[in-house]
């Protein structure tokens, strides 16, 4: 198999969808000739043209709207919003328009829209180039919600994405773009080409949206996390020696409750962990699903290890991000609790 980025691995998916069916295209800001900020795009429209790979004007409320009257005339769109939190402007589209038409038409109609979004931080980008708002759209009914940690998942599932009928927020964790960083800011990043999930097929595939993934296993503690912080749980589970078992959940909406019932109830103890705001951010959903379904297999407190509740400080950014030593203390405390 051929070995790619993430970036790759995005631009895979879009060709090989675009490649297998006319309906669908791809637009947003600078997404056409320039090939997007992240260069994801680079190269379709050359190959398919500036109908179906095009630029946007800079209106993220007029992107999703646009895309909402093409699903409904029976187009399939996948489009960039170039940060994901762009998004707020376009937010009353999504939740009020996208996510409802299904439910408004008595399954009558549906929108087929994927709306990509590079998302978190540990790129030294702010407060207006970090954010992680997931949780904003796991409330909303009618939407899905993808976060994949590694280019072939993110292959896979951008095109199940794809390919579903329904409205999806797919998330790309821009950190993870070019390697599987760890939290260890200090250390040079392994790229994607010496990493087993950095080989991917060049055809076809998918990955079911809502299957999540046990990346490591172990019998002592459950550690639920997706994206970046799959890795740098999985590097915490290493340097403490801890034998924990490290679920990546790929997809938030719907969510793989059997595998995190399965796991918690083996190991007696849970910790979660996201780089979003902690108040209100999805671990709380997580800690509370895990209280209502564990309770009785549960040994220790549920701990949560996430970011600040405070806007991205460009000047912190690594103590404000969950880094490995901070998800190690939080194995160890929940061990000797």
């Amino acid at each position: 198999m051929a070995r790619m980025t993430m970036i790759e691995a995005v631009r895979s998916a879009m060709d090989v969808s675009m490649a297998r069916d006319d309906d669908v295209v791809v637009f947003g800001e600078d997404v056409g000739y320039f090939g997007g900020v992240f260069r994801c795009t680079q190269g379709l429209q050359a190959k398919y043209g500036r109908t179906r790979c095009f630029d946007a004007p800079i209106s993220e409320s007029g992107i999703v709207g646009t895309a909402i009257g093409m699903a409904a005339y029976g187009l399939k769109p996948c489009v960039e919003i170039q940060f994901a939190d762009y998004m707020y402007p376009a937010y009353d589209q999504i939740t009020q328009e996208a996510a409802r038409i299904r439910y408004r038409s008595n399954g009558d109609f549906t929108c087929p829209i994927v709306l990509r979004m590079p998302t978190g931080g540990g790129i030294f980008g702010g407060q207006t180039h970090s954010q992680s708002p997931e949780a904003l759209f796991t409330h909303v009914c009618g939407l899905k919600v993808v976060v994949p940690s590694n280019p072939y998942d993110a292959k896979g599932l951008l095109i199940a994405s794809i390919e579903d009928p329904d409205p999806v927020i797919f998330l790309e964790p821009k950190r993870l773009y070019n390697g599987p960083f760890d939290g260890h800011y200090e250390r040079p990043v392994t790229p994607w080409s010496k990493h087993d999930l950095g080989e991917v097929p060049e055809g076809h595939y998918n990955i079911p949206i809502g299957k999540a993934e046990i990346r490591k296993t172990g019998g002592a503690v459950t550690v639920i996390a997706y994206g970046t912080m799959v890795h740098v749980a999985l590097a915490a589970a290493g340097e403490t020696g801890i034998d924990a078992e490290v679920i990546d959940l790929r997809s938030l909406l719907p969510l793989d409750l059997d595998t995190i019932v399965q796991s918690v109830s083996k190991t007696g103890r849970c910790v979660i962990v996201h780089e979003a705001t902690l108040t209100s951010g999805f671990g709380a959903e997580l800690a509370a699903l895990v209280q209502e379904h564990c309770f009785y297999h549960l040994e220790a407190p549920i701990v949560r290890v996430t970011g600040w509740d405070t806007p991205y400080p460009h000047a912190q950014e690594w103590d404000y991000f969950p880094g490995p030593a901070r998800v190690g203390r939080a194995l160890v405390d929940v061990m000797g609790a």
